[in-house]
């Protein structure tokens, strides 16, 4: 179709002839109804539009039809069929009165079409521009324009840091950019090798990688011998402190926080082991320790034994304080009403904490406890240091000094006489024979059994005498009579950080909480737990019963019937994971398809949102889809409580195109 050559200015008395070329306020301009593309432009393509049309005017015209009434009419206005988009653009510059609603858009008029065919064949029949040539093109305005990223991101509807990504692309080795053209290498290949922008580096890993070879593996290479700055070692001495001994870094232009690789990791792992080594001689003196040792890594603490804090002793005048201020915090608080606190009372607060807190914890570990004890402290996986207090090795446990029978005047072992062992005294049934042994006391069993049963409160203690060996006792779990075994499996090595949650903390203060009260000798717990209230028994078998659950679903288990039950368990208890566990980018979108990271946003937000970022790079989506479901309680399937609702399976979003740089004008 061409445009005639005369532009005249549209008004409702004049009908334009097929092929004009004309000028239409932008308010008379409307959206057509048959125009072939019913999905809306997202916010950020109608933004191009808009930048672009500022900087350079509508390069091409939309092409319009004209509206009429229902007898056939005019109405002076025009419907779009092509370039929906620029007039969105122009719309969003007049809302921001950059140009007027009136502002006259040149269009060509289409009669003879069919309004909706020629909108389907305008955007079926168009190829968006190969990635590669906007990366040069860009290239190109920097270099031969002298346009920095800020201005180049202005001019079409970016932002200055897709600029500068675009322009290190574009400045790939042309080995590469061959390679991406002809479509053996793919963008995300393209996107791996390019953060540096060292091309002979850039050459000689293309030589080594194949065709397939993963992104992930190719900026591994790139960067091998480098360490990201998201390493937990590299968040727990900064990156700061790294720079000011002389340390480089290679940026990556490629993530939205700016990250890169630390390039001397001899300097980081000194800077690491420095710092740990400060902070144990810190709490060993500080704390009064016997010992304390740095640790890279989470140790096996299960070759050392433990003591537990224990309730700090108060003067009676010093109890009596501590109450009156709580009792006063508490009453301050609960007459402050809906108006909330005045400046008096929340000084006031303020006071009474600092009094609160110069009587130290309620619980600490004893001084004789801490001389034979020690702390290690650890580097957790979110860089931050852990201390592991109560550590007791082998050659400072307390051997319990054995059991002396008294020995009478007129007889007694020579041994014990002499200060050696005492006779012990002889076995019950030693002198029968061990088939008759086992069956006399198979019948006390059965009568124990009886016993038992028929007492609620030793059957209590009993179990929860069993269950707490176990868990607080490791290797005295064969100390009672009773045949019930308890697992406590770590679960850190499997998710690391699940011991850092909030759930994880939880637990483990409940355990700390009860190891405070508990005897340190296996031998003195039965005593301890059958003299306890039977609420304390209870909230104390909870506690263990707690620690033994294991519901993870490893895909070699055979273990069907448990895992049912653990979700019935969690209805039972109405466990709600959404105040324990949240979908970021780290713990769940990055880890999955792109098809589930749309299908979590349709789910969370919408289905619009879930098309506006469809197009974008997996790393961009998962970040996005991170800001996206934040507070919405969104949790993936198994997460899910059975109540919450299951998972329908048709529901899974349809994912559009891939390709993030090409979009259609209209």
């Amino acid at each position: 179709m061409t445009a005639q050559s005369t532009e005249t200015v549209a008004t409702e008395a004049t009908t334009p002839a097929h092929g004009a070329e004309i000028t239409v306020p932008l308010n008379r301009l409307k959206a057509s109804p048959k125009n072939a593309r019913k999905t809306p432009h997202s916010p950020a393509t109608i933004e191009a539009f808009a930048a672009s049309i500022r900087a350079k005017g509508v390069l091409q015209p939309p092409v319009v039809e004209v509206e009429r009434d229902g007898e056939g009419v005019p109405t002076g206005n025009y419907l779009v069929t092509i370039g929906e988009g620029r007039r969105q653009g122009l719309r969003l510059l007049a809302k921001r009165k950059a140009i007027k609603r009136t502002h006259p858009v040149r269009v060509i008029v289409d009669s003879e079409n069919d309004a909706h065919e020629i909108s389907l064949d305008e955007n079926m029949t168009r190829e968006a521009m190969h990635p590669a040539d906007q990366f040069e093109a860009f290239q190109r305005l920097a270099v031969e324009k002298g346009y920095g990223p800020e201005e180049i991101g202005v001019r079409f509807g970016v932002t200055a840091h897709v600029v500068r990504q675009r322009l290190r692309l574009g400045s790939a080795a042309p080995e590469l950019m061959a390679a991406y053209r002809a479509g053996t290498l793919t963008l995300d290949q393209l996107t791996a090798f390019c953060v540096s922008d060292d091309q002979d580096r850039q050459r000689q890993v293309l030589e080594q990688v194949g065709p397939h070879t993963p992104a992930y593996a190719i900026r591994r290479a790139m960067t091998e011998a480098k360490v990201s700055v998201g390493d937990r070692r590299v968040r727990f001495v900064g990156v700061e402190a790294y720079e000011a001994e002389g340390g480089g870094i290679l940026r990556d232009l490629f993530t939205e926080d700016g990250g890169g690789w630390l390039e001397d990791v001899v300097l980081l792992d000194r800077l690491v082991s420095e710092k740990l080594a400060g902070l144990a001689d810190e709490a060993r003196e500080r704390e009064g320790w016997k010992w304390a040792e740095p640790a890279l890594d989470y140790p096996d603490v299960s070759a050392f034994g433990r003591v537990y804090p224990v309730a700090v002793e108060r003067s009676e005048a010093d109890t009596a304080e501590i109450t009156a201020l709580s009792e006063e915090y508490d009453r301050i608080v609960s007459e402050a009403g809906a108006e909330g606190l005045s400046p008096e009372a929340d000084a006031r607060l303020e006071e009474i904490d600092k009094a609160l807190q110069a009587f130290g914890p309620d619980f600490d570990y004893a001084a004789e406890a801490k001389a034979r004890a020690g702390v290690m402290v650890m580097l957790g996986h979110d860089g931050l240091a852990r201390f592991e207090r109560g550590l007791v090795r082998a050659e400072d446990a307390v051997v319990p000094p054995p059991e002396v029978e008294a020995v009478e005047d007129n007889g007694g072992d020579a041994d014990a006489e002499r200060g050696g062992r005492a006779s012990q005294p002889e076995e019950v049934g030693s002198a029968l024979s061990d088939r008759l042994v086992i069956d006399l006391t198979a019948h006390k069993t059965m009568g124990l059994r009886d016993a038992v049963q028929a007492d609620v409160g030793a059957a209590l203690a009993t179990v929860v005498h069993a269950l707490t060996l176990q868990v607080f006792y490791p290797g005295y779990g064969l100390g009672t009579p009773l045949q019930l075994r308890l697992s406590v499996s770590g679960l850190e090595r499997l998710a690391p950080g699940v011991d850092d949650g909030p759930a994880g903390r939880r637990v483990r203060d409940r355990c700390e909480a009860w190891g405070a009260r508990l005897p340190e000798r296996a031998e003195d717990l039965w005593g301890v737990v059958f003299g306890l209230a039977p609420s304390d028994q209870l909230d104390l078998m909870a506690c263990c019963a707690g620690v033994g659950l294991y519901a993870v679903r490893d895909p070699h288990d055979r273990r069907p019937g448990a895992l049912a039950h653990a979700e019935t368990l969690a209805t039972v208890v109405g466990l709600d994971m959404t105040g324990t566990w949240s979908a970021t980018a780290a713990s769940y979108f990055t880890r999955v398809p792109k098809t589930r990271v749309l299908e979590a946003v349709t789910e969370a937000v919408n289905a619009e949102e879930a098309g506006r970022i469809a197009g974008f790079r997996k790393s961009d989506m998962a970040e996005a889809a991170e800001r996206l479901v934040e507070g919405k309680g969104w949790l993936p399937v198994p997460l899910r409580t059975v109540s919450d609702a299951a998972e329908p399976e048709d529901q899974v979003a349809d994912a559009p195109s891939d390709d993030a740089y090409s979009f259609a004008a209209e």
